[in-house]
């Protein structure tokens, strides 16, 4: 799996420490935890991580406060953020120091493995970065990209929407659109794609005519919601994130839907389908061939 990876928990509540070593270890993870970001920094100060999930309420020295350590004394490293009180202003602060993700408390297993799994791909997917680089998209597109781009430039907080009206344009938001965004708008590539990679709504990668995603918060995780993804992945024979071959269907999964009474849950393009079995699946997707 990933054990080549080293993931480091930072949180002042020794449970939350033991959750998140328990279930990412079960699944091939190379996991240590510390109390409080006063060890933490203590800790990295002797060796480097990979991967840092950290709370941002916790006494002495909080999570900002490390984040921004952590940036300037290991800016190779990917962090996320793992917090019970996402309030707008440390969201925004965390974002702007360039987070990669972020897990609600209380979690399910699935949700921390599915933002993990991510987090660790932007991990290994940020160097070396001598890709080549060459997503030509249409003239016209990128005409189109500009003009959004010019029409938000000098308004304040311009960032969601030219990215919203730009992955209607393009369908998804690739590193080179995230790029010509950011160059437009006078930010940084790492503050744009910290937005696309943290909001669900926005996608990095292509999406099929048909776009499924399914819930993975608690009260879906507990009537067994991971069921119906797994027979899902088995009859279109395609992982979370990727599209089947035929580019009919698209697989996502997300954190919350907003639909807990109807759990579980899965979404296909604005249909909402509730009390969700895996016997349902293979009607439902019948639908839309």
């Amino acid at each position: 799996m990933a054990d080549d990876l080293k993931i480091l928990i930072v949180d002042d509540e020794p449970i939350i420490i033991r959750s998140c070593e328990a279930i990412l270890k079960s699944e091939g993870y190379n996991v240590e935890g510390t109390l409080g970001a006063k060890k933490a920094i203590l800790r990295m100060e002797q060796q480097p991580y990979d991967l840092v999930f950290t709370d941002l309420k916790m006494p002495e020295v909080d999570g900002i406060t490390l984040i921004r350590w952590i940036k300037q004394k290991r800016p190779d490293t990917g962090i996320v953020i793992i917090t019970g009180y996402p309030s707008q202003d440390t969201i925004k602060d965390a974002l702007e120091l360039g987070i990669i993700d972020y897990v609600p408390k209380p979690f399910t297993p699935a949700v921390l493995l599915d933002v993990t799994r991510r987090a660790v791909e932007w991990v290994k997917g940020k160097a070396p970065v001598v890709k080549k680089e060459k997503e030509e998209l249409p003239p016209s597109m990128l005409q189109e990209i500009d003009r959004i781009i010019n029409q938000y430039k000098n308004k304040p907080g311009s960032s969601i929407p030219v990215l919203q009206r730009c992955q209607g344009i393009v369908g998804y938001l690739p590193p080179v659109v995230q790029k010509r965004i950011a160059k437009g708008l006078n930010t940084t590539p790492a503050e744009i794609h910290s937005i696309v990679s943290f909001y669900s709504f926005f996608t990095m990668k292509p999406r099929g005519d048909h776009n499924i995603r399914i819930c993975l918060g608690t009260a879906c995780y507990v009537k067994r919601v991971e069921e119906v993804l797994n027979k899902i992945k088995g009859d279109l024979k395609i992982a979370v994130g990727e599209v089947t071959e035929d580019k009919k269907f698209s697989l996502e999964t997300v954190r919350c839907l907003g639909a807990c009474g109807l759990a579980p849950v899965m979404v296909i393009d604005e249909e909402t389908y509730g009390a969700m079995n895996p016997k349902k699946v293979p009607d439902i997707i019948e639908k839309y061939r």
